[in-house]
């Protein structure tokens, strides 16, 4: 029912399904309340933005010289629940603000109610930002009466009062007072509410949500907004003071960045970032594991704050903003919704962050390294992502034979080592770097000048062993490696110790191992990799190192350790007297006893002897017989 009163204002009633369309907005589409002063703000952003394009078209306009500005007035004493809010904007007649305030696009209300009939709890799902200026009846979520003063930007116009309570009609007339151009929003807050028009959290909400809109916001006369978007801007006209500045507003770090990465694109989807790799690992000071993603904009406007879809898991100590005005939003802008633009985003911002920490490897090995210490370990998890390995394969460093102690090589470092005849990639892992240095299975590799890599972290083997390959190379454990493999490996220095005038054990000594020890390994060959040493364990290939066997028993796994290949050094005393004494045949319970105990250290040397309780026990018996009486 509508009515008209002697001054030519109109009391009209919302239709039925505005009203319940109201109802739905209120309830159940925004998370928080402070939405409603985004909404207004990029309201009157939009406002000001189109009579900017009228005045770049030279059109007339009511008062041009007008400076293009918000102006927000907060509580008083007098006034402690009326919060205002003023722009210079286009501004609205009445019958704009009729088609706008009052019918709220007619064309899409009965869609998006057909949509919300049977799941009014959906309404955050559902995809409609732009199809209606729905934005502005937020703000009786928290308002009891809106008035709105309007005087359009076209000449001739009157300005217009507007009047509701958002729960059934709108009160609206054209007045003749002379009103500057644009629109006051007047908001009475509920009693509960009225915080919401206090100073202090009008400042917070414009700093959070709407920082960087393009023109000043000013809060009882103070600027409180700062407009510059340093990522929609050129990367060439950047300076480094205004990314450190800008860094500093956004993670309130004052240490400098690691590195920058600033980003336009047009095509297959638009958008602008700017992101920043800190300077330190929060998540290894004790704050426990990161869960910041980055800030997303819409037209400057922060639709979220942590978002998580745009960039890896093992990227998630990265910080900054990505704003694009292609992505689907849900109705109250704080949902986005999953779809293949999202992905596109992703694997760009993804691919240049890499390559910006690879540049940075090459150019600023020192500063590479030290984030390598603080965010290494982040960044192997992204060992699973097919699309990256080569990026990722570049950004790896590991411990290494050939480098002093506190030096970390790349793939790239360790290539450069590798002599003409090698044809592999060889790593090995260990609790230690002392460890691998001792390490039996690697004394013929130093013989030789091999490098090998050495893997300290539990998870490094399992990203060589997902990457498989660098520059063609394959990447191999070196307890895997093959006989034949080794003696190509060796090259002339094979054919020199093959000709070495030691003595040598028999082959029948193999045998004799073999039936002492039984399924407990695989089978018993002589090495090719043993120098000094007397006993090894190695892998096949295709069989799990020993490390890795470590690992999967860390993680639950209780099966049994499959059996391995036991290696003997030919020509180290210990095993050429093992092989005299089992000629002899007249010491059976000592030959057995010392082919036990030599598998059994080879077995604690590789970390997995179980019970050394039998060890001890037969080597006192070992010892007892060796000391006279």
């Amino acid at each position: 029912m509508n009515a008209t009163t002697h001054d030519g204002a109109q009391t009209i009633e919302f239709r039925a399904e505005i009203k319940q369309l109201l109802q739905i907005l209120v309830h159940s589409v925004y998370s928080s309340k402070e939405a409603f002063l985004r909404e207004l703000l990029s309201n009157a952003s939009d406002a000001l933005e189109k009579v900017r394009f009228l005045k770049m078209q030279q059109q007339e306009i009511v008062e041009p010289d007008a400076e293009l500005e918000i102006r927000i007035e907060s509580a008083e004493p007098g006034r402690p629940r009326l919060l205002t809010i003023q722009d210079t904007g286009i501004g609205m007649t009445r019958e704009e603000v009729e088609t706008h305030l009052g019918t709220i696009a007619n064309s899409g209300v009965a869609t998006f109610l057909e949509q919300l009939k049977d799941r009014p709890e959906a309404a955050s799902d559902v995809q409609l930002i732009g199809r209606f200026g729905i934005g502005f009846y937020a703000v009786f979520m928290v308002a009891e009466k809106v008035t709105i003063l309007s005087r359009s930007a076209r000449p001739g116009t009157k300005p217009i009062r507007w009047e509701s309570d958002g729960s059934g009609s709108y009160r609206v007339e054209e007045l003749d007072e002379d009103l500057p151009r644009g629109t006051r929003i007047e908001i009475l807050m509920k009693e509960s509410e009225q915080t919401y028009a206090e100073a202090t959290t009008v400042r917070q909400t414009v700093r959070t949500y709407s920082n960087f809109l393009p023109y000043p916001i000013r809060l009882n006369g103070e600027r409180i907004n700062q407009t510059s978007a340093l990522w929609r801007e050129p990367p060439t006209q950047a300076k480094p003071e205004d990314y450190q500045a800008f860094y500093k507003l956004l993670s309130h770090d004052d240490a400098e960045p690691v590195a920058t990465v600033h980003l336009s694109a047009d095509a297959p989807v638009q958008f602008s970032a700017l992101l920043f790799v800190p300077n330190e690992n929060f998540e290894t000071m004790g704050f426990g594991r990161a869960e910041q993603g980055l800030q997303l904009y819409v037209r400057r406007v922060l639709i979220d704050r942590e978002n998580k879809d745009f960039l890896p898991e093992y990227l998630r100590f990265v910080q900054g903003v990505v704003e694009s005005e292609d992505l689907p939003l849900n109705v109250s802008r704080e949902v986005l919704q999953e779809n293949a633009l999202v992905r596109k985003i992703g694997q760009r911002l993804t691919g240049r962050v890499l390559d910006r920490l690879v540049d940075l490897s090459r150019e600023e090995p020192e500063k590479y390294r030290a984030f390598w210490e603080k965010f290494g370990r982040i960044l192997k998890e992204g060992y699973m992502d097919r699309a990256q390995t080569e990026r990722l394969a570049e950004l790896l460093r590991f411990k290494a034979s050939f480098a002093t102690e506190g030096e970390s090589v790349s793939l790239s470092d360790y290539r450069a080592q590798m002599p003409e005849r090698q044809k592999t990639i060889v790593f090995l892992s260990g609790p230690s770097r002392d460890a691998l240095d001792r390490d039996p299975r690697l004394e013929r590799f130093r013989q030789a000048n091999i490098p090998v890599l050495y893997l300290l972290d539990l998870a490094d083997e399992i990203v060589l062993s997902s990457i498989g390959k660098y520059k063609d190379l394959p990447l191999t454990s070196a307890d895997r490696l093959t006989p034949e493999e080794l003696r190509e490996l060796w090259g002339e220095a094979n054919e020199a110790a093959s000709e070495s005038d030691k003595p040598a054990a028999s082959d029948a000594l193999l045998e004799a191992v073999k039936q002492t020890l039984g399924d407990r390994v695989k089978q018993v060959r002589y090495s090719e990799r043993l120098v000094d040493s007397p006993v090894c364990l190695a892998s096949d290939a295709g069989q799990q190192s020993a490390q890795m066997e470590r690992l999967m028993r860390m993680m639950g796994e209780q099966a049994p350790l499959p059996p391995r290949t036991l290696e003997l050094n030919r020509r180290h005393p210990l095993i050429v007297r093992l092989d005299r004494l089992r000629e002899k045949g007249d010491s059976p319970e000592l030959t057995s006893d010392l082919m036990e105990n030599l598998y059994e250290f080879a077995a604690l040397l590789d970390g997995h002897l179980d019970s050394p309780h039998e060890l001890a026990r037969r080597s006192f018996r070992l010892l007892e017989r060796t000391l006279p009486e």
